[in-house]
């Protein structure tokens, strides 16, 4: 009888356990976030800007009526940095412009914005002239909007910050917005 008791506890106490440990190290939780619009069958009317907010990993679309659209989106390294030089892959902040527009053979569509641009130039250079960065150091350039790899689409899903830092979403998302969105549209990048 005693051994049939204290078997039994072993095993309630050793579930318990077993069960805390797993939920202490079960750090895959995942969190999706969905695509929003208010769009019917019509595209943005009169004149169109994109905000994209690193801290809440979105991109929306604004129209002359208001909001128009919300797309999940991951960036490069700590999306809280903002772009020093090339190669530290940081997303850059500030306001650009969409400069060119293609189909992409490995991330479906290409939205090039205008980075460098005067206004991260300016930034760039008082970092030089700080000492933040080398004297040597370039800014970088071909920073755009695009999606995953094929199949992918789950990267935005978890938030993982994967590319060398541009913006990404999800394939169907940005063939949506490469869809409607025209050239010289405004993009502002901020935390």
């Amino acid at each position: 009888m005693k051994t049939t008791f204290f078997l039994s506890c072993f095993i309630v106490v050793g579930a318990f356990l077993l069960k805390k440990n797993n939920a202490i190290h079960n750090t895959s939780v995942v969190t999706y976030k969905v695509s929003k619009s208010k769009k019917t069958n019509s595209n943005p009317i009169g004149a169109v800007r994109i905000i994209i907010d690193k801290s809440d990993y979105e991109l929306h679309v604004y129209d002359s009526e208001g909001w128009y659209a919300t797309y999940p989106v991951v960036f490069g390294n700590d999306p809280m940095q903002d772009k020093k030089v090339e190669g530290d892959r940081y997303t850059p902040e500030g306001t650009f412009k969409i400069v060119n527009k293609k189909p992409h053979a490995k991330w479906s569509r290409f939205l090039l914005l205008d980075y460098p641009n005067q206004e991260t130039m300016k930034k760039f250079n008082q970092r030089k002239q700080r000492g933040e960065i080398p004297k040597n150091a370039t800014p970088g350039g071909g920073v755009g909007i695009h999606g995953t790899w094929a199949h992918d689409d789950f990267i935005v899903d978890r938030y993982k910050n994967w590319t060398l830092g541009c913006i990404s979403l999800k394939n169907t998302d940005v063939q949506d917005l490469y869809s409607y969105i025209p050239m010289n549209t405004s993009v502002t990048i901020r935390k």
